[in-house]
């Protein structure tokens, strides 16, 4: 009997990783560090759940079905936004709004791939992404990234081939926080342009890039919609993960493929969510800055904090956004070692193996700790805790 795509894919790694915690405890005095998702905890800031209120009791449109590519303020908005970050030129037609930045990737794939095709991912990747592809029967090619964690412009072009659709990248990284040069970026972008295929760049966390300024000249590029599909988040900007409200920018043409994937999926986002993004986008500015210093404070703390971790064989291979990506000294593979610092030191984090192939050595060495949630005195705790593991 032939396989459905689901049962031949892996399961949702966070959903896994929480099934670790069945039938533990822990003490008051100990409580759990939970690592492993990268998501806020914290609920968004007063005014803009008063915003989402008065969206709900006020906007009668709140309840109804939407235009299937977003609202149109909130489309505008976006552009402008970005126009100013990117040194940009986009427009309203240029965006479409989408139900989280997971179904951006995944109607971008519906517009560019039909079964068989190729998608290049930088390894370690993330997860999702590759979960689509395989549920989608696209196949996803590995590009290894170097000791740097950053992909190779040649060893993508060697991995070309006649069914290769797109490269996708997600800057900064997920899961190993690296922030890609903007020449890097470009390189890949001329890369794709030369060959005809499309450049995806998944920007979920780019309000959290350590760099000031434009953080790559893609948007600068003339006839850059042609090549580049740029993807977006407003989850994590405004603490707005369970109202799910991405983003997708390319060209109009494109769009309108899109549209046939939103529509058939979601028929259009949700409505209150959007009206969440646009206050966001027109009020919270200072409040996002804000928020970057916090994330930028406790990345800092990792580095500061290391030594202590480096002096027993861990090693900092990745560090930016919401993510450290380190290996770990212990014989035992990723996969088995991460279950058992759930019960030996009360960490819940992700295992390497999750963001690579399944045949792939580095995973086994390698751990992703999402330290958003934590300030710096839980970033000593959980350092204080690995250090002191003896398995």
């Amino acid at each position: 009997m032939t396989q459905t795509r689901t049962t031949a894919t892996f399961p949702p790694p966070v959903m896994e990783a929480r099934r670790w915690l069945e039938g533990v405890s822990f003490d008051a005095a100990r409580p759990l560090i939970n690592v492993s998702q990268a998501a806020p905890v914290e609920p968004p800031p007063h005014a803009l759940r008063q915003a989402m209120a008065d969206a709900a009791l006020m906007q009668d449109d709140a309840h109804l079905y939407g235009p299937v590519l977003g609202m149109p303020a909130l489309r505008s908005a976006l552009s402008t936004q970005m126009n100013a970050h990117y040194g940009a030129n986009t427009r309203a037609d240029h965006v479409c709004i989408t139900s989280g930045c997971n179904q951006a990737f995944a109607a971008a794939m519906s517009s560019l791939c039909a079964e068989g095709d190729e998608v290049i991912l930088p390894t370690p990747w993330y997860f999702n992404h590759k979960m689509w592809l395989d549920m989608t029967g696209v196949h996803a090619v590995p590009l290894a990234a170097g000791a740097d964690m950053l992909p190779d412009v040649d060893a993508a072009a060697a991995l070309i081939t006649d069914r290769t659709r797109a490269i996708a990248l997600v800057t900064p990284n997920n899961p190993a926080g690296v922030e890609y040069p903007a020449d890097l970026v470009l390189s890949f972008y001329n890369l794709a342009k030369a060959r005809g295929i499309a450049l995806i760049v998944d920007e979920t966390y780019r309000d959290f890039d350590s760099r000031a300024g434009v953080p790559h000249p893609l948007f600068q590029q003339d006839g850059w919609e042609d090549t580049f599909i740029h993807l977006y988040s407003f989850s994590k900007a405004y603490r707005l993960t369970g109202h799910r409200v991405g983003a997708l920018v390319s060209s109009p043409a494109r769009l309108a493929e899109c549209e046939k994937f939103l529509d058939t999926v979601a028929i259009c986002p949700g409505q209150i969510g959007q009206y969440a993004a646009l206050w966001g986008v027109e009020n919270l500015g200072q409040w996002v800055a804000g928020e970057r210093t916090e994330i930028l404070d406790r990345r800092a703390a990792i580095s500061a904090g290391f030594p202590s971790l480096q002096t027993k064989g861990w090693k900092l291979l990745g560090l930016g956004a919401y993510f450290a990506y380190m290996s770990h000294p212990f014989e035992m593979s990723s996969a088995d070692l991460a279950p058992l610092l759930v019960r030996e030191a009360g960490v819940l984090c992700l295992p390497g193996t999750m963001f690579w192939p399944e045949d792939a050595p580095e995973g086994q060495r390698q751990l992703r700790i999402a330290f958003a949630n934590l300030d710096a005195s839980g970033i000593q705790t959980l350092f204080d805790r690995l250090a002191a593991l003896d398995l």
